[in-house]
């Protein structure tokens, strides 16, 4: 089996693509896997560091108004998709599969025009304008969220897989990860993140929060800040009398690493509302607080978010409301009411597709052996 799978700009676009070719390659041991994405973003940084080859081609996303940057747009598109069927040509693949992102518009394309079959993957409850667009001659798409097919049009074939996830965070246990970090056993131990960015809103209202906690000690935290967060946050949260070395209690971190570990021992999450993060919290029934990005997309975020929320699987705060003081009430309504956390935890697990992986790689190589069916 060969393979090409394309999509980035995002993590929420990469790691499904990266789950979707463990698994790949997990039942078929001498399947050739390539992918392809913009070089110098974070799809060939976190390729490169899962080990499989990478080949770049040059993209960018249409801006919303009349410039002259869209003109540039087009010519790189055409430009991204010569280059494509050529590399398709030479792989010469039996399925290319698009996980989202600009760059996999040029790639599903160009196999598209060439008569490689090719599959959709959408993460979000509301999809993009690529995914829309390359899903009319997909031969496969696949949703993670129930009701997203509503936004598309007419489709050869429509699958609700979910979102893959990669196995180290369905394989974590609890123990384990609450003894690698040196939590008490009982502790009620948060973990917050404000996006790979660092949301200025949250991370705004983190500090207060913090500080707070800080002066009433009620529970154990961890938060990452992403990158720009981390550029201003520790100095704010000094002079608040935050002191990272000697605090046993609170951590604040620019990234989690061992994200993992860190959602295995949590009792609750606070977080953005981007859909591999919803598919990793549902997969592992953790109680949420939700605040969605709404500078995005489509406003895509809060979809995924409500997706849950409706259906008593998380709780949703929108950014317009979000402060210091109402996130900690919600926190400790989560902490002092063991009962409403296991509620909401289990009705989010109840909503999980943790086999998405294994959807996929059924639904593909039945397209591509049909006679086997």
């Amino acid at each position: 089996m060969k393979v090409i799978l394309a999509g980035g700009g995002t993590a929420g676009h990469c790691n499904p693509a990266l789950a979707i070719a463990d698994t790949v390659k997990a039942k078929n041991k001498d399947a050739e896997i390539l992918f392809v994405g913009n070089a110098g973003k974070m799809e060939e940084k976190l390729v490169a560091k899962a080990g499989y080859p990478f080949r770049a081609v040059k993209t960018q996303g249409f801006r919303r108004k009349l410039t002259p940057d869209n003109l540039q747009t087009i010519r790189l598109y055409l430009k991204a998709k010569a280059e494509c069927r050529a590399l398709i040509r030479e792989f010469r693949p039996d399925v290319v599969i698009g996980t989202g992102g600009y760059v996999s518009g040029p790639v599903v394309k160009a196999a598209q025009s060439l008569g490689i079959p090719t599959c959709i993957h959408e993460q979000n409850a509301y999809p993009g304008v690529t995914s829309r667009l390359l899903a009319k001659k997909a031969d496969i798409v696949f949703i993670s969220f129930p009701g997203s097919e509503q936004y598309f049009g007419k489709t050869k074939k429509m699958v609700l897989s979910g979102n893959p996830l990669r196995e180290e965070i369905l394989s974590t246990s609890r123990e384990k990860a609450r003894s690698a970090l040196g939590l008490p056993p009982e502790a009620f131990y948060l973990v917050s993140f404000a996006g790979s960015l660092g949301a200025l809103e949250v991370n705004r209202a983190m500090v207060d929060f913090i500080a707070e906690n800080l002066r009433r000690r009620d529970f154990y935290h961890t938060h990452a800040t992403g990158d720009r967060g981390w550029e201003w946050m520790p100095e704010a949260l000094r002079e608040k009398g935050y002191r990272a070395d000697t605090d046993p209690m609170i951590a604040v971190k620019p990234y989690l690493y061992d994200m993992p570990l860190h959602l295995a021992a949590a009792d609750a999450v606070i977080s953005r509302a981007g859909a591999l993060t919803i598919g990793e919290l549902t997969a592992l029934g953790k109680p949420a607080i939700l605040i969605p990005s709404p500078n995005v997309t489509h406003n895509h975020q809060y979809y995924n978010a409500r997706s849950l929320s409706d259906r008593g699987g998380a709780l949703l705060l929108e950014e317009k409301d979000l402060s210091a003081d109402r996130l900690y009430e919600m926190v400790l309504g989560l902490k002092n009411h063991p009962a409403r956390r296991a509620a909401l935890g289990r009705r989010a697990q109840e909503l999980a597709l943790p086999e998405a992986s294994e959807i996929i790689y059924r639904e593909i190589y039945q397209l591509i052996h049909p006679a086997r069916e």
